[in-house]
């Protein structure tokens, strides 16, 4: 085969720091926006970007140069410093050291897109660490619970 053709999507979920409520409606205003340009900087592509005081759900297709490892520091590295510069929150922001990442078929980027775009519905009935346990479940990630909150 002459050439490497790739669509590699993925659904990455991360909370703030010890889930604080920190992500308000005017933040994620202008917060998703910005995510999205991180994305588009490092060659990848936002498809939907969501979430609810205390977490983020990012839909994105990614290049196959740049690892979710990568993308997630650069993600979680850069928002934080724009928030904190930003001055708008009194108190000083972080996400979360980790961070899950799924991978999406084409068949369901509908589906899990939806599903971004729910959150403030979705999150009326299940707080974040019961829809990660979930989500964690559902992929067949293997876990010690132990760890995975910080």
């Amino acid at each position: 085969m002459g050439s490497t053709l790739t669509h590699l999507v993925y659904h990455i979920v991360f909370s703030t720091k010890n889930r604080q409520n920190t992500v308000t409606p005017t933040l994620r205003e202008t917060l998703y926006p910005y995510i999205g340009g991180i994305i588009r900087g490092e060659k990848g592509t936002a498809l939907k970007i969501g979430g609810t005081k205390d977490h983020v759900h990012i839909l994105a297709a990614l290049p196959p140069t740049l690892t979710v490892s990568e993308a997630l520091r650069c993600i979680k590295g850069n928002s934080s410093k724009w928030v904190n510069e930003g001055g708008s929150l009194k108190a000083h922001f972080e996400w979360q050291r980790g961070y899950g990442a799924f991978t999406v078929s084409e068949s369901m980027v509908e589906t899990v897109s939806r599903y971004i775009e729910n959150q403030e519905e979705h999150h009326r009935t299940k707080d974040f660490k019961e829809e990660y346990l979930v989500l964690l479940q559902t992929h067949g990630v293997k876990y010690d619970e132990r760890y995975i909150w910080d």
